[in-house]
């Protein structure tokens, strides 16, 4: 069956542009469905190295890399003022040869690049309005739009948010769960030099983390009560400046926070299948936890890695029928081990219960004092499977020394 497309991406955030960059450059006619982003998130994202591979592979790394902050260091330090606390640990990228774990990069900066690339491929196709009906049937996808415009598909990639009209339209539903906390998100200036290192303090109410920005800037999420959230939210730049340089325990000098402060509300989702049929659900439509660990876009990097390997066809092959389904297989073990990671530290931290406070101390003294276990850890953050993978070796050469 002849469609107008190989693949609808729908959705054009970071994941759903990066997503139709990566099946144009296979050689797909895609066709990129969604409004253009507003401009105002102020967040960061920091991507790892495999994803900084991965965009250098799509011709985007060294563009982003220009306007980024490398992450050589990352520590864990215990903030808490519990009866337990965790030793510090720190993570350096040089134990296991690179120069950096990956890059903090500004939302704006990233969207910005991305939308330069999708603008410049010749197999893109950009719908720049939002889709009134998806249907997704089982020879094609058929997508209208309120002008009475209708387009075909043999795939469709959702990425269009945690309410994803293609998840629904493909009776795919989905697990929810909250949590008592909003993240508070700023960039913010400082008199000392980061070094390239990003610190994440633990806190009672959530992490605290500081990430480096080009510069004697640095960005932070800042996970509190909502009602502490609307505390720090109605106070003026300087006396928020003086309570984020009280938090660092002025590591940074002195701090002023720029305009744009922003409340997140945090929430965990995943769908209950993330893929099925014609159709594939990547970043948010498919998987959404709190900002902890650098996962958010690198998971969804990697559920795009997963689709080139499925949908992409050096000879042309038509698109299979059952390609989601495959998709869903694949993905399955890496996103639910990840969610699973994120919220029991998240959760830990929360705890009042003397017996988790012991084990998340213990944990984290076990990595500070075992460089094999702490070189593993390191390994599996920036390319998950390479740690397990080298273990055998590593392990081999520590008994040698």
């Amino acid at each position: 069956m002849s469609h107008e497309f190989d693949i609808a991406v729908i959705g054009a955030g970071p994941a759903g542009q990066i997503a139709a960059i990566a099946m144009a450059r296979g050689g797909r006619r895609v066709a990129l469905v969604g409004p253009e982003p507003d401009g105002s998130d102020r967040r960061t994202t920091a991507l790892m190295d495999q994803s900084l591979a991965m965009m250098e592979r799509l011709g985007l790394g060294q563009d982003l890399k220009a306007q980024a902050a490398p992450l050589a260091v990352m520590q864990i330090v215990d903030g808490t003022k519990r009866l337990l606390r965790a030793p510090t640990v720190a993570f350096r990228s040089a134990e296991i040869s690179l120069d950096a774990f990956g890059y903090n990069i500004p939302n704006s900066a990233l969207v910005s690049a991305l939308a330069a690339a999708v603008a410049a491929e010749p197999l893109i196709t950009r719908k720049a309005v939002a889709a009134e009906t998806i249907h997704i049937g089982t020879d094609a996808v058929t997508i209208g739009f309120d002008c009475g415009e209708v387009l075909t598909a043999a795939f469709a990639i959702g990425a269009d948010g945690r309410r994803s009209k293609t998840r629904d339209s493909a009776g795919v539903g989905v697990k929810t769960w909250s949590y008592p906390q909003t993240a508070v998100v700023m960039n913010f200036a400082h008199t000392l030099p980061h070094q390239n290192i990003s610190t994440e303090f633990h806190t009672e109410s959530g992490p605290f983390t500081q990430v480096p920005l080009p510069g004697l800037r640095s960005s932070l999420v800042w996970v509190v009560t909502p009602q502490e959230a609307d505390r720090l939210t109605s106070l003026s730049t300087e006396q928020l400046s003086a309570e984020v340089e009280a938090r660092m325990q002025s590591m940074l000098g002195k701090v002023k926070v720029e305009d744009g402060v922003q409340a997140w509300p945090l929430s965990g989702m995943t769908a209950r299948q993330y893929g099925k049929g014609r159709s594939a659900f990547i970043g948010e439509a498919g998987h959404a936890f709190p900002p902890i660990g650098a996962q958010g876009l690198n998971l969804s990097l990697r559920d795009i890695a997963a689709l080139e390997d499925i949908l992409i066809d050096r000879g042309s092959t038509a698109i299979a029928a059952d390609s989601g389904d495959r998709f869903d297989r694949k993905r399955r073990l890496d996103i639910a081990s990840r969610t699973a990671s994120v919220d029991l530290l998240n959760r830990s931290l929360l705890s009042g219960l003397l017996p988790v406070q012991m084990f998340r101390a213990a944990g984290l003294q076990v990595l500070a004092s075992v460089p094999p276990l702490r070189n593993l850890v390191m390994q599996e953050g920036v390319a998950p499977g390479r740690g397990l993978k080298n273990l055998p070796s590593l392990l081999r050469e520590k008994v040698r020394r």
